[in-house]
């Protein structure tokens, strides 16, 4: 799995047959199970079909939010019900997806679980083996998504310890404290939709960049 996106990491947009693009793409990606639905219903407005199993997302969704597509991926990782060989296309699918419409998409949105991705990053670590996760978000910045992390869930965490949990996240993922340094990071309880108009703020730095420099 540590090299699931091995074979995409060094792919250059010269490869890339160029087309007219009418709106950018917002890509949303994520674990199964972090709040990836909740968040795209919050943007939506739509009843985005919901569970508390992880994989209840299993193909692509794409919404069209006026001044971009919001495109809700399937979750990666472990799918309760679901064959494996399944969560390998799956896998395959949302790579091939970012791969192929990369010179159309504006930026990413990676939401993880702050109670549970420090566990996770740990026991993958044991087996000497990183993390999809971390994959996922070296993939993203690999390919100059500019990608926004959401760090879901931060309920879980009591409030004194927000600080250190975060700079923990971050050092996982190669960057040093403190957290608030980088701008890509938006902590959030996206139940309670808090953190999403500063998701919402950076969507639109992006896409308005995007549009500057791509669609005429």
């Amino acid at each position: 799995m540590a090299d699931f996106f091995e074979r995409y990491k060094k792919i250059k947009s010269t490869n890339i047959k160029k087309k007219k693009i009418e709106k950018p793409k917002v890509v949303v990606a994520g674990r199964s199970n972090v709040g990836k639905s909740t968040f795209v219903r919050h943007m939506t407005g739509k009843n985005v079909r919901m569970g508390k199993r992880p994989g209840v997302t299993l193909k692509i969704n794409e919404y069209d939010m006026g001044s971009y597509i919001l495109v809700d991926m399937p979750g990666f990782g472990f799918m309760h019900g679901v064959d494996k060989k399944v969560q390998e296309k799956i896998k395959d699918e949302i790579v091939h997806y970012i791969e192929g419409k990369r010179d159309e998409i504006a930026t990413a949105i990676q939401i993880i679980d702050a109670g549970s991705f420090i566990e996770i990053v740990e026991r993958w670590d044991k087996r000497g083996e990183i993390p999809i996760d971390i994959e996922m978000f070296d993939f993203l910045n690999e390919l100059e998504l500019n990608p926004i992390l959401v760090v879901n869930k931060m309920d879980k965490i009591k409030k004194p310890q927000w600080d250190e949990h975060l700079n923990k996240i971050l050092g996982t993922l190669g960057y040093k404290p403190p957290w608030n340094q980088w701008e890509f990071v938006v902590p959030a309880i996206l139940k309670e939709k808090e953190g999403l108009d500063e998701i919402k703020y950076k969507i639109m730095e992006r896409v308005n960049g995007f549009k500057s420099q791509k669609i005429v």
